[in-house]
């Protein structure tokens, strides 16, 4: 049988197609060509329309049908993934009220941190995991504050990944990891956190019916079956937010398990089997794709907003328009510290592990008499790299091990110089998997409807491309890093 797989970006919508037999990819697209744009009508917000979303499935659903000639009749199963924290807000007739507030918008930040102080820290960390901070259930106070005719309208609240899963099922439904990453989930008690609900004065009516990530999710309808060139029926079996999903898509689903992406924003996720948190909120614990309230897998998520962004604006401004192994190329011609360039990657919006700081993106110790391109973009892969050891240094913090971190080959560990700046400072194997996240909703897709057993046998078997293992230059590397902690750190001093 063959599997679909969605992955809905705030960049691209990319689609899969899978040989359920051979676990074979057989084609991937991705639209639109050039990436889709973020409104931002005002400082820290970001918005986007859903319906383009919906626009691009359909695009490059029937793109990739096209380019590969599969047999629709042969698609068994749909898996979906999708950009987290997001907030779409549909009316009684699952019409979009307003554009979506995603993952990167920062408006509701007070929101989140004054639910915090005053529900108490020991109650949001032992119950939600986390601080409401800056995720969908701040986001969506802030439209009951700000836009109260509006907000009254509302009959459902949904995560993106359930806007795709509601226009191709006409169903309206979520899931505890969606709830989770949206700090709606009570985890000691298993349920929707009631008692933030009731502090933000939300109805617990707005929630969508819940399922099971790996589960039924509701059948293709006839408008969505005739939009994509798919027959009418066909299963949607699967659902998670991005991160989970490229966790599971590298087939990180066991404690001590650990998943890394440089995508837009950049990521590194583990796995654990206790409820575990951090005191500061600096990185966040969600529900896993397999969590289980017996079988506890709960993933703890360090986000750096900052990441493969600030590479494409380092792209957009070089001026003779590089391609990225042009950038590559070109960062190579500078050694290990980019000669004492010092670049924070923080331009795109309030971060996490920054306690809730926006400090915004800089350039530090420019000399204007032996810097060019090639060290800024050397000084932009590292600062982006130093993020993510600044960051695993606060999921070891919590007792978290790292030995190995599996990657996808589709994003900025794509580069030698950034993998293996990652792999020295980490002192850790960086194994690069050829998959994607479509592909792995794909995979996903295929528990349900029989094609594999557990997610185990989908997800085993991925070709690895390479094995980045860094053991030369430590100390230059060591010293690169320190001196752009340091850097930060006094940032960080004068900002607060």
């Amino acid at each position: 049988m063959i599997l679909l797989g969605y992955d809905i970006g705030s960049s691209f919508i990319k689609v899969a197609l899978v040989n359920s037999l051979t676990k074979q990819t057989i084609g991937v697209e991705k639209y639109p060509e050039k990436e889709m744009e973020i409104i931002a009508q005002y400082p820290d917000w970001a918005e986007q329309n859903p319906e383009y979303w919906w626009e691009c499935v359909v695009a490059s659903t029937k793109k990739l049908l096209n380019k590969t000639h599969v047999n629709p009749n042969e698609i068994a199963g749909i898996g979906i993934s999708y950009q987290m924290h997001g907030l779409v807000l549909l009316d009684k007739d699952q019409q979009i009220l307003r554009p979506s507030i995603i993952w990167c918008d920062s408006r509701a930040v007070e929101i989140g941190n004054q639910a915090f102080t005053e529900l108490g820290k020991e109650k949001c960390l032992s119950h939600l995991l986390n601080s409401p901070g800056n995720f969908t259930a701040s986001k969506l106070k802030w439209v009951q504050d700000n836009e109260p005719e509006l907000y009254g309208k509302i009959d459902k609240f949904m995560l993106p990944g359930d806007f795709i899963a509601m226009k191709l099922t006409g169903e309206s439904t979520t899931t505890i990891s969606g709830l989770s990453e949206g700090i709606f989930w009570d985890f000691l008690r298993e349920e929707p956190a009631g008692f933030l609900f009731d502090h933000f004065g939300i109805s617990v009516d707005l929630i969508p019916d819940i399922r099971e990530s790996l589960g039924h999710h509701g059948k293709l309808t006839k408008t969505a079956a005739e939009k994509l060139g798919i027959p009418k029926e066909t299963p949607v079996t699967y659902r998670a937010g991005d991160q989970l999903n490229n966790a599971l898509s590298l087939n990180v689903l066991q404690p001590g398990d650990i998943a890394a992406t440089g995508g837009t924003s950049g990521v590194v996720y583990g796995v654990s089997n206790q409820v575990i948190f951090d005191q500061y909120s600096r990185v966040n614990s969600f529900a896993h794709v397999n969590h289980q309230s017996e079988q506890k897998r709960i993933g703890v998520l360090l986000c750096i907003n900052g990441a493969g962004i600030q590479h494409s604006w380092m792209q957009s401004i070089s001026g003779k328009k590089y391609s990225y192994p042009q950038m590559e190329y070109q960062a190579s011609k500078t050694s290990i510290g980019s000669d004492g360039v010092i670049i924070l990657p923080f331009g795109n919006g309030v971060e996490r592990m920054l306690n809730n700081q926006n400090i915004g993106a800089s350039i530090n110790s420019i000399n204007f008499n032996r810097h060019q391109i090639n060290h800024l973009i050397r000084g932009g892969l590292e600062g982006v790299a130093f993020s993510f050891i600044y960051g695993i240094e606060i999921m070891k913090e919590m007792g978290m091990s790292i030995s190995r971190l599996r990657v996808g080959n589709d994003n900025l560990f794509q580069s030698d110089i950034f993998s293996h700046t990652i792999s020295a400072l980490a002192n850790c194997e960086v194994e690069i998997i050829d998959t994607t996240g479509a592909v792995g909703a794909a995979k996903a897709a295929g528990v349900t409807v029989g094609a594999f057993k557990s997610l185990d046998e989908a997800m085993s078997g991925g070709e690895v491309i390479k094995t980045v293992a860094e053991t030369k230059h430590l100390d230059q590397y060591n010293e690169a890093y320190q001196r752009w902690k340091n850097y930060l750190l006094k940032k960080l001093n004068n900002n607060s």
